[in-house]
């Protein structure tokens, strides 16, 4: 909706996963090349953690992209697979014809069989398990027997593991010891800076399309900061609101004003891992439930057509004049004058509609309401 205003050819900040967006600032970058090489070196299991919305599946998609042709990638998003499930699912993505019935043993045996012949034609098999901390116990356990596979010299499976701070507590208990020993890498995603956050969001702008100068201020990017936490999800909400706020009025500038009227349409979560919480001086209570920003943007659309095409009040229509019936006389009897009949008020037509355009009645809630 506001793409044409600030000349952007596509939404500069979805929270879907993007590939040409990926920001290799805040050592994104340099985790994601570690990554590369732990998993073509044959460095074990490796863990890659971070907290809800700081740029795990972006990064995993990324890695995806980047790995070399010589690679079979398996990527499982599913963390509810059991121990049985986790093994067909690899055997299924590698297309191996297993029989309905085979037990699991003879899933095990044909999968190594797979993965030995891959190795003697040179190339690499590598899961990537997204949302591990939420998988169960047992199959956690069953991706820690997957790593056993190896010949003498090589691993024949590399897995790398995806999840929220919460795997480091599950890998912390003393019946997850011997996966913990397993894991040769860990990388952690922390939140971004106040200085990263503002390189993000003018990254993201020029990927979008954007040519100009900077469109966030200081001001705003102080509270997009303390607003997302650093949690690049949460920048991209308040980032889009932000701008959804400046087309609304018609500004090109992103500043304290639109970021407050950003902050106030959100609902974030006040805690995160390890006990965090969102600043209590930020205003981060909605306003009203469906987003205020959304009815201003829509109230600066319909003043747009309004102004395009008036509205014209539809003529008055005058109700038809009531007959008067003179009073019947006695029959026989001479002509009397009728009493005199106090007249009828006159009814006035009611009076013209005019229409209030639908700009004059939402545009100004909206500019109070900032």
């Amino acid at each position: 909706m506001y793409l044409e205003h600030f000349g952007l050819r596509e939404p500069p900040f979805r929270i879907t996963p993007h590939t040409d967006f990926f920001f290799d600032g805040a050592n994104r970058g340099a985790t994601l090349d570690a990554l590369v090489y732990a998993i073509t070196h044959d460095e074990g299991i490796v863990k890659v953690s971070g907290e809800v919305g700081s740029g795990k599946t972006m990064l995993c998609r990324v890695l995806m992209e980047h790995l070399p042709a010589n690679v079979t990638l398996i990527y499982l998003a599913n963390p509810s697979l059991s121990r049985e499930d986790i093994l067909y699912a690899i055997a299924d993505e590698l297309r191996l014809p297993i029989p309905e019935t085979a037990r699991l043993a003879q899933v095990l045996r044909s999968l190594q069989e797979h993965l030995i012949e891959s190795h003697g034609e040179g190339r690499r098999v590598v899961v990537l398990i997204d949302e591990a901390h939420a998988m169960p116990a047992e199959t956690l356990e069953e991706i820690r027997l997957l790593s056993n596979l190896e010949t003498n010299r090589h691993k024949l499976l590399q897995l790398v593991l995806f999840g929220q701070p919460e795997l480091n507590d599950i890998l912390a208990r003393p019946d997850m010891r011997q996966l913990k020993e397993r894991i040769t890498h860990n990388f952690g995603l922390e939140p971004l800076v106040r200085d990263d956050i503002a390189n993000y969001i003018d990254f993201r702008m020029r990927a979008a399309g954007y040519h100009g100068p900077s469109v966030f201020s200081a001001a705003a990017v102080k509270l997009i900061e303390q607003a997302s936490q650093g949690l690049t999800r949460r920048i991209n909400i308040l980032a889009d609101k932000a701008l959804l706020a400046a087309f609304s009025i018609g500004t090109h500038e992103i500043g304290a004003k639109e970021a407050q009227a950003a902050i106030r349409d959100c609902d974030f979560s006040t805690t995160a891992y390890g006990g965090r919480s969102t600043p209590k001086n930020l205003p981060t209570k909605p306003l009203i439930a469906g987003g205020i920003l959304t009815l201003a943007v829509f109230a600066a659309v319909a003043w747009q057509a309004s102004e395009m095409h008036p509205t014209i009040p539809a003529p008055a229509v005058l109700p038809a004049p009531i007959p008067t019936v003179p009073p019947a006389t006695a029959q026989g009897s001479p002509t009397a004058n009728p009493p005199a009949i106090a007249p009828k008020a006159a009814i006035k037509p009611p009076p013209a509609q005019t229409s209030t355009p639908l700009h004059r009645q939402q545009h100004s809630p909206h500019r109070n309401r900032s």
